[in-house]
């Protein structure tokens, strides 16, 4: 179990670092947006690339956040029975729930999103507006946060079978449930 842990450790660490990066690009798109928003409409002057990096930055965020936030324990939940379970029915759920929907799902995801970036990039395909920017930069942040959402979802399986097994993972996460406040 221990190199499992040590690969789940190494897993939650890049997923850290990159989760810092998507909080960077919510800042920056931010700066960009209300920019965006100052030069139309204080200047009247706007530029396509100002409107696609915009989106560009919200699909990093998203793409490269989402595994921060399994990571995190952070994701959306349906907690009407999860919530009144005991703690080794809640790492079960977690288990099934992970080997059975997350894994599979995020896996083909990866598969089927690597060629729609490949063809591409090597199209080298552009935006059909005027001063757009290129598409494959975009594009290929769909495999690489599915990629990572899948590994996160390994680490997350391996952390809760570890916590079966009476191990604690370590690391930074930890894994708790919260009801939410009513």
């Amino acid at each position: 179990m221990k190199p499992l842990l040590a690969f789940s450790r190494v897993v939650d660490d890049i997923n850290t670092r990159v989760g810092r990066i998507a909080d960077w690009l919510t800042l920056i798109a931010v700066v960009v947006s209300a920019g965006n928003a100052f030069v139309r409409y204080g200047v009247s002057w706007s530029s396509n690339a100002l409107l696609e990096v915009q989106w560009y930055f919200f699909a990093g965020m998203v793409m490269l956040g989402a595994p921060y936030t399994l990571l995190r324990n952070e994701h959306v939940r349906v907690d009407i029975l999860y919530g009144s379970m005991g703690e080794r029915a809640r790492l079960w759920v977690d288990i099934l729930g992970i080997i059975v929907f997350l894994l599979p799902a995020m896996a083909l995801l990866t598969w089927m999103t690597w060629p729609f970036f490949w063809d591409s990039f090597v199209r080298g395909e552009g935006s059909q507006n005027a001063g757009g920017l290129l598409r494959w930069p975009v594009k290929i942040l769909m495999p690489v946060g599915f990629l990572l959402i899948t590994l996160q979802g390994l680490s997350e399986l391996i952390k809760r079978i570890a916590l079966l097994r009476g191990l604690q993972p370590g690391g930074e996460a930890v894994i708790t449930y919260e009801r939410p406040l009513q």
